[in-house]
């Protein structure tokens, strides 16, 4: 009866670290750079959720900058570059590119919608 019980403790405790592990998993995004646009531009994220950016130039060593977390990333032709982030309050996250890349560079931006 003892062990019986102690099993199911130990079943129960390694369902709840198993669901906890789970939900802990970021969602990967994948977001390429290429003259003058990211793609894709506008992201729905939700409220709370591990994200994992995958981020890649196509053609141009491009910025990465997202202002609300101060955080600018290099992006270089042929390589992936991750940054990982949780969305902490509703609204709006906007990006852009901040390495000058030629005629049309001044809209080359995107955002995140978070719900």
């Amino acid at each position: 009866m003892i062990t019986q019980r102690r099993s199911c403790i130990a079943l129960a405790a390694l369902t709840v670290l198993g669901l906890a592990r789970a939900q802990a998993a970021p969602r990967t995004i994948e977001i390429t750079a290429q003259r003058f646009r990211f793609a894709p531009r506008v992201i729905a994220l939700k409220l709370g959720e591990p994200v994992l950016l995958k981020l890649t130039a196509l053609d141009f060593p491009h910025g990465f900058y997202l202002p609300d977390f101060e955080r600018r990333i290099d992006l270089v032709p042929g390589r992936a570059v991750e940054f990982a982030f949780t969305p902490t309050r509703a609204g709006t996250l906007h990006f852009l590119c901040d390495n000058f890349c030629g005629e049309g560079h001044e809209g080359m931006d995107g955002r995140f919608e978070i719900q």
